[in-house]
């Protein structure tokens, strides 16, 4: 299993094949919903690729100077449980940090906080966020040197 950084056009759209099989197809997300204005060839894609297939990925685009979001973090369900979203979520972390963001943000749905606790997040239950496809609360973590 490889974590890359998807900066070439090819890489990207494996971000976009894992989002496609693993949001749009299961939940019934529109295209226009799944992709929205954060999704440019300009966006960061942490990809995880298995041999040749792209199974899992992260998206980061900055808030402000010091907060990063990390969202549509996806992981295809035959891989799921494998540590594969940790993985994503670490990385783009690593990589928010070297570009000098001193804080993660993600908007988890309801179901999926506790997993985002684990690795450190706080969740702000009061920033209820209903949208058109789930529910979510945001979370920030500290993001620094040495995590």
């Amino acid at each position: 299993m490889e974590i890359i950084r998807a900066t070439k056009t090819a890489e990207q759209a494996g971000a976009y094949y894992v989002r496609i099989q693993a949001m749009a197809r299961k939940h019934q997300i529109p295209l226009h919903v799944e992709f929205d204005e954060h999704d440019t060839p300009e966006t960061m894609y942490i990809v995880a690729i298995d041999d040749y297939l792209p199974v899992a990925t992260c998206r980061l685009y900055p808030l402000d100077d010091c907060r990063m979001m990390l969202g549509r973090i996806v992981v295809l369900p035959e891989y799921r449980h494998q540590g594969l979203g940790t993985q994503v979520v670490k990385a783009a972390e690593k990589w928010a940090q070297e570009l000098g963001y001193t804080k993660a943000v993600v908007e988890s749905r309801e179901n999926k906080t506790h997993f985002y606790e684990t690795m450190g997040y706080v969740p702000d239950f009061s920033q209820k966020i209903v949208g058109e496809t789930f529910t979510c609360y945001r979370m920030e973590k500290e993001i620094v040197v040495g995590f």
